[in-house]
């Protein structure tokens, strides 16, 4: 492997890290505090004000190299940009259906597939049908099912430590079960379109690298556009469920401080996370967006099943869902070697 591709996966594994931690401060939240008034705040400071302050700071000439590479490129990544954010909502709408454990597993599941397949069929379809694109497919099948056997591992904790297998029989909740599976899918997919996004900005990266010597710069040029596509979505709908919930008035309450501090927090994990994802990309080369996401989700998986571990989510869990979650962040951890191989054998 090439030193630069090193350096890639590197920075991708780092935006991994930060990836799987983002939604740890979360935790420290007052019990009670509502999901619209942690997480309002928080896609208000990652897709609207860390961009808005950083991007000019770092990117020489920015709104000139936006000028420059058209209209059509800034509109197809904010709009997939915006696809992303809506597919993050609707993450979050698919929990209160199917519980957290299978919502995670079915968005993952269809991020790693299509975050990774889409852009190759986009922009390197040419590389699919080589002896280095079959070994990466490879790769992708197997994170695929490192994700369907962590799925699983949270699905029988569930059942283990809630001690409610009554509540999977009922079939009055069938219907239920199949529309969130539905939206669990369709999120994963929209989710997905943040890898697409950024395949479509090699324009605005390639611009950025004329006025701008570092990478990182080139880098957030992409991220922040990204982020403000998908501000138009989390944003609107946070909005939308403080009004619906009169839950405005959380922010005038004693301890709102704390909230505020925890939404900042998570925030510019969420974005260091990204922005690690994009830099990582850039040095991996021309396949950089699609072995880049499905190695980016991988650990993103294993670091928050440590931190679950860590914080006592597991404790009570059967012997049975504990291996489980071990055999899936091994078989994530082959796959990730997999998508390796399959770089290293490119030419040049």
């Amino acid at each position: 492997m090439q030193e630069g591709q090193m350096l890639g996966f590197g920075l991708v594994l780092i935006g991994a890290i930060c990836g799987g931690s983002f939604g740890l401060p979360s935790k420290y939240a007052k019990e009670g505090t509502p999901w619209e008034v942690l997480w309002g705040p928080f896609f208000l400071i990652a897709t609207v004000l860390i961009p808005v302050v950083i991007a000019p700071l770092v990117v020489d000439d920015l709104v000139g190299i936006y000028s420059r590479v058209g209209s059509g490129t800034i509109a197809a990544v904010l709009v997939f940009g915006l696809l992303w954010g809506l597919g993050s909502m609707t993450l979050g709408m698919s929990f209160a259906f199917i519980g957290l454990s299978l919502a995670y597993a079915l968005n993952y599941g269809a991020q790693i597939a299509f975050g990774s397949m889409m852009p190759l069929a986009l922009f390197n379809a040419d590389q699919i049908l080589t002896s280095h694109g079959y070994v990466i497919l490879a790769g992708v099948a197997v994170c695929l099912a490192g994700v369907v056997v962590a799925g699983r591992a949270g699905i029988l904790k569930d059942q283990s430590i809630e001690k409610t297998p009554e509540s999977t029989t009922d079939s009055s909740k069938q219907p239920k079960i199949l529309v969130g599976l539905a939206i669990g899918f369709i999120s994963g997919i929209l989710c997905a379109c943040y890898a697409v996004a950024y395949g479509y900005g090699g324009p605005i990266i390639a611009e950025a690298a004329n006025s701008n010597p570092d990478d990182w710069a080139a880098a957030w040029a992409v991220t922040a556009l990204i982020l403000w596509g998908g501000a138009v979505s989390s944003c609107l709908y946070c909005i939308v469920q403080l009004t619906k919930n009169k839950t405005w008035v959380f922010f005038a309450m004693p301890g709102v401080g704390k909230v505020l501090l925890l939404a900042a927090a998570m925030a510019v994990l969420h974005d260091a996370a990204i922005f690690f994802f994009g830099l990582g990309s850039i040095h991996l080369g021309d396949l950089g967006v699609a072995v880049g996401y499905p190695v980016f989700m991988s650990f993103a998986i294993i670091v928050g099943n440590v931190h679950g571990f860590r914080c006592g989510e597991w404790k009570g869990a059967s012997g049975q869902s504990i291996g489980w979650i071990i055999a899936g962040i091994a078989l994530l951890i082959v796959g990730v070697c997999t998508l390796a191989t399959g770089m290293s054998m490119m030419p040049g």
